[in-house]
């Protein structure tokens, strides 16, 4: 496979540098398959960072975006509009939470909770997990757990608190009078791909209610079908006080949520906004993705082939080059006894897109619509690949 070079040219020369870009140009995706600028196929194992559950090009959402986009593009939460007024009810429904906030991103959405928690409960301490991975802005930075991110940026937003995932001892030890709020991943994607142990939110749930706190989910990778679930909660028994949503809400285009139930208080006027939130192109994205995944059974897919995927690679995969496989749904994660960069190029030199989560984890995001022939080549190539690792 020849790697394509034309990204050394215009847009590296005017991009901002914070990105560490790979060597292809990608141009086109169908499906499963992205395609770069010298006509190479990729099975995509990337999805957008978790943007992409229905894969590109899905006829539903282009009809929506190309209907909507005859009538109306711009329409701010200042005027009314049927198509965000559909896509609010047929959300709320499917979440069985009474209330949205729309916004633009899985950052905003985590930054709309703080504010929301702290303006229901009229309290200010915030409690996040070790490992946990919330957004790059002030207030999400501060939830999130590395310190690679957060370092540069001190000081952060005061009055956050981290403790270890899936210790339910440990957070009743830091929830006290002041908590507003424990904000949690129900599988936690950038730090590693560590689902949450069975029963550890339902204590987390309780113990929130019992102390006066909220329980704020951030679902922005887990939801939409990628854990097995429309949202990944829902398997979990339980019923979130505030819900965060993003990357594959809208099949690719900018677009954020904040679920809201009924424990958190009235939000006034102008408590909060967004100029592009509830922006009638992304909600008639929104809408056409919501239903597709209502009328197919491509979450129930999810949920069974990522098993299946998950037992093949625990049963395969050297124990000489690979600690672990864990994961949930169509969200996996290989943890391996080297670093995961290099395996992720030797992947890409054979076709397949992978992600990193951390230094020594490899992440895959295949979107849902993913063939079963596709699925058990990337398992293929990931077998051969680390049989010659390390």
């Amino acid at each position: 496979m020849t790697i394509s070079t034309q990204p050394h040219g215009l847009e590296e020369a005017y991009s901002s540098g914070v990105y560490v870009k790979r060597d292809l140009c990608i141009v086109r995706g169908q499906g499963a398959h992205l395609f770069d600028a010298d006509g190479n196929s990729y099975i995509d194992c990337v999805s957008g960072h978790g943007a992409a559950n229905l894969g590109h090009a899905h006829p539903a959402i282009l009809r929506a975006i190309s209907e909507q986009a005859q009538s109306l593009i711009a329409c701010p939460e200042l005027f009314q509009t049927p198509i965000r007024a559909e896509y609010q009810a047929a959300l709320c429904r499917a979440a069985q939470l009474p209330r949205v906030f729309l916004c633009n991103s899985g950052a905003e959405a985590v930054e709309a909770t703080l504010k929301f928690a702290r303006l229901s409960t009229g309290r200010t301490g915030i409690i996040a997990a070790m490992r946990g991975f919330h957004g790059r802005t002030m207030g999400a930075l501060s939830a999130t757990w590395n310190h690679a991110y957060r370092d540069p940026f001190l000081p952060l937003v005061p009055e956050f608190t981290h403790v270890p995932f899936n210790n339910v001892e440990q957070l009743a030890a830091a929830l006290n009078e002041n908590t507003a709020a424990v904000l949690l991943e129900v599988v936690q994607g950038e730090g590693g791909v560590h689902p949450a142990e069975p029963g550890y939110l339902a204590a987390v749930q309780a113990l929130c209610r019992e102390r006066g706190a909220l329980l704020i989910l951030d679902e922005i990778q887990t939801g939409f079908g990628r854990a097995g679930s429309l949202f990944a909660y829902q398997a979990e028994g339980i019923q979130p006080d505030l819900v965060c949503l993003a990357k594959s809400i809208a099949g690719g285009l900018p677009m954020g949520a904040v679920l809201i139930g009924a424990r958190v208080g009235a939000l006034p006027p102008g408590s909060h906004g967004s100029t592009f939130g509830g922006n009638p192109l992304a909600c008639a994205a929104a809408l056409a993705v919501l239903r597709e995944l209502q009328s197919t059974d491509w979450i129930d897919q999810a949920r069974e082939r990522g098993e299946a995927l998950i037992t093949r690679l625990r049963s395969t995969l050297p124990p000489s080059t690979v600690r672990e496989v864990r994961g949930r749904g169509f969200m996996i994660g290989i943890e391996l006894r080297g670093k995961a960069v290099p395996v992720i190029k030797a992947l890409q030199a054979r076709g397949i897109l992978a992600l990193a989560a951390g230094p020594t984890v490899l992440r895959l995001l295949p979107p849902l619509v993913i063939s079963d022939d596709d699925l058990w080549q990337v398992t293929a190539v990931i077998e051969e690949v680390l049989s010659d690792a390390f």
